[in-house]
């Protein structure tokens, strides 16, 4: 049992100080509480939540923020908080720092023509040369999505388990700029020396296998990051959670546990994969349907246990949009998926087969326009038609923002005749993330010094840190914390240690922060209201319009029925020109702005809309 806990333990790191420094460490006694009737506040700045027992105060008491003088930890989330996605956190102490996660986020309404968010890592550039490498904990996009981005300016070793390393790849081979990455693969209990880090990688159950956490050893202890996980006692893969593990570290001491928070608002523990499986199994026996599965595409356990219960009731299975055949591609080099002999067929030959006789496993759970059942259910598919004879099931909940795209498309596949069945149907989906009984859980084995939730928007910060209260983290101890701001750990105490660049890059086809705020406003404008150009050929010299001005409409009226008003916006437009002449104005610049103005003042008052007037000027 001795041998067993020594090799799972880390190589201590052995600090040297002054004797000087260490007799003024023992000589200063800690301050003495002070007695206030205002409330508190902890060391994030926030109200606390409330007054805990005997052991919580005397540990909020004791707090002390770090020496300015000694070397410190710095933690500083670059996405992640505040907003569900774009996960990244930097580690930084002296002249080493690593990364864990790289992720990206989806756009909003707002985000009009963006493809997908990014992390702000001008920090990390800045500091390029102290960057020892990239630790992932897992595979979905929100955790590597920034990865091909990211590697561009800053090139430096990724390390992750064999599933992570796998999607990455094919990530990557899609970004034919980027120079070779160094990709090492780790496996749970292995340990990464990064500088002056020593990080572990710990087992933990997520919607996607070989999902990791990580305990951290730095020079002034222990941070533990879970990463996205629950507890599943009945795994899929038979490989629960490493609970011994968090409970060995928090026997050790643990200074900052950082713990997911995207389930936070929900009591209880997160359903086993397992019953996922019993629920296909039901919606397979009797049925004389084609069956037609949406689900995650990275959720290969999911998958496994569809081609499993497929096997069993004598059907094949086909799969249905590029990231589905690119996981599927994976997971069966790799050995996560495998398939009984025989049950596997290409989509293209799936007319050889009875409809009773097929399963096929197809991306678009979340309603993305361009995915694979999304084209069925509006008649864009080249290979699957969705009529009567199909039965639809969609293994997922919407994620917030997404529940009008998917509803429309099932709708759509009920107008088909189909028979759709989803989450609030019956039970053919359960999360990745710990509900609250699983975080406690966590948070009691750990016992961490002092508590960060992360992963979650603002509210989920919020419930995930009353939960550690709950758990007898002084509120003093714990930090809600925002993307920039930095906390610093330090041998004697902890404390918000001020703000590094933050925010986010957003990506638009080929170009990465091209896109500013500017260009939205004009997105919006032009999406809102339409664009009316006016085309007008001068010479200059003469002071005179050689033709023109022509005006085009786009988006903003139609012009066969509102011929008064492009007729009005010529004189309007050509009024403007002469109003130039006059002043003697020969500046482009300055002619576009006065035409720009008369149109939009004359527009404004006649329709009440403000389009985006954009003229034209042609010198002849």
């Amino acid at each position: 049992m001795a041998e067993g806990k020594k090799q799972n333990m880390p190589p201590k790191t052995v600090r040297r100080q002054p004797k000087q420094n260490m007799q003024n460490t023992r000589s200063k006694p800690a301050p003495a509480p002070t007695q206030s009737n205002a409330p508190k506040k902890n060391i994030a700045g926030r109200i606390p939540f409330g007054r805990g027992g005997a052991r919580s105060r005397k540990r909020a008491d004791s707090v002390q923020t770090p020496a300015k003088d000694e070397k410190k930890l710095r933690v500083i989330p670059l996405g992640g908080l505040n907003e569900i996605g774009k996960n990244m956190t930097v580690l930084e102490y002296g002249d080493d720092i690593i990364i864990v996660d790289c992720g990206m986020t989806f756009p909003d309404d707002e985000l009009l023509g963006v493809d997908m968010v990014i992390p702000d890592t001008s920090y990390l550039l800045k500091n390029a040369e102290k960057v020892r490498g990239i630790v992932l904990t897992h595979a979905h996009e929100d955790h590597i999505g920034a990865l091909p981005y990211v590697l561009r300016d800053l090139n430096v070793p990724i390390y992750c388990t064999a599933l992570t390393a796998g999607i990455i790849k094919l990530r990557i081979s899609e970004h034919r700029n980027l120079k070779k990455v160094k990709i090492n693969v780790r496996k749970a209990g292995d340990h990464v020396k990064l500088g002056c880090f020593d990080v572990e990688f710990i087992h933990v159950n997520h919607s996607i296998p070989d999902a990791c956490a990580f305990a951290i050893n730095s020079p002034v202890g222990y941070v533990v990051m879970t990463g996205d996980f629950k507890i599943d006692s009945t795994p899929v893969d038979g490989s629960m959670i490493n609970l011994e593990r968090f409970g060995q570290l928090g026997r050790q001491g643990v200074r900052l546990l950082m713990c997911d928070s995207t389930n936070a608002e929900r009591p209880g523990i997160t359903m086993s994969e397992r019953r996922v499986g019993d629920s296909f199994d039901r919606e397979f026996k009797g049925c004389d349907k084609r069956i037609i599965i949406a689900t995650f595409a990275s959720n290969v356990h999911r998958l496994q246990q569809i081609i499993d219960v497929a096997a069993k009731y004598g059907r094949k299975v086909a799969v249905s949009g590029r990231s589905m055949e690119n996981i599927l591609k994976v997971g069966l080099e790799l050995g996560y998926i495998k398939p009984p002999a025989g049950v596997m067929v290409e989509l293209s030959a799936i007319k050889k087969y009875p409809k009773n006789k097929l399963v096929i496993i197809t991306t678009g759970s979340q309603g993305e326009p361009m995915s694979a059942l999304y084209r069925m259910a509006f008649s864009g598919h080249r290979q699957v038609e969705v009529g009567e004879g199909d039965k639809i099931l969609i293994a997922a909940t919407p994620i917030p923002g997404n529940e009008k795209s998917v509803y429309g498309m099932i709708n759509e596949l009920f107008r088909k005749g189909a028979e759709v069945v989803y989450e609030r149907l019956a039970d053919i989906h359960v999360s990745g993330h710990a509900c609250q009984e699983e975080i406690k859980m966590i948070i009691s084995l750990v016992k961490p010094e002092y508590y960060m939730p992360v992963h979650g928007e603002y509210r989920h910060l919020m419930i995930n840190a009353q939960l550690g209260r709950t758990c007898g983290v002084p509120e003093a101890t714990i930090f809600i914390g925002d993307l920039g701001k930095v906390i610093e750990i330090g041998s004697r105490g902890a404390a918000v240690g001020g703000t590094v660049p933050s925010g986010r890059v957003l990506v638009d086809g080929y170009g990465v922060g091209d896109v500013g705020a500017a260009v939205l406003r004009e997105r919006k404008n032009l999406g809102q209201d339409g664009i009316i150009t006016a085309v007008i050929a001068v010479d200059m010299k003469r002071k005179r319009i050689v033709s023109g001005p022509e005006i085009h409409s786009r988006g903003f009226i139609f012009v066969r029925e509102a011929e008064e008003i492009m007729t009005e916006m010529a004189k309007q437009a050509r009024s403007a020109m002469d109003l130039c002449w006059e002043k003697n104005t020969t500046s482009r610049s300055a002619i576009k702005e006065t035409i720009s103005s008369r149109l939009s003042d004359y527009l404004y008052k006649k329709t009440k809309r403000t389009p985006v007037i954009l003229p034209v000027i042609v010198e002849v």
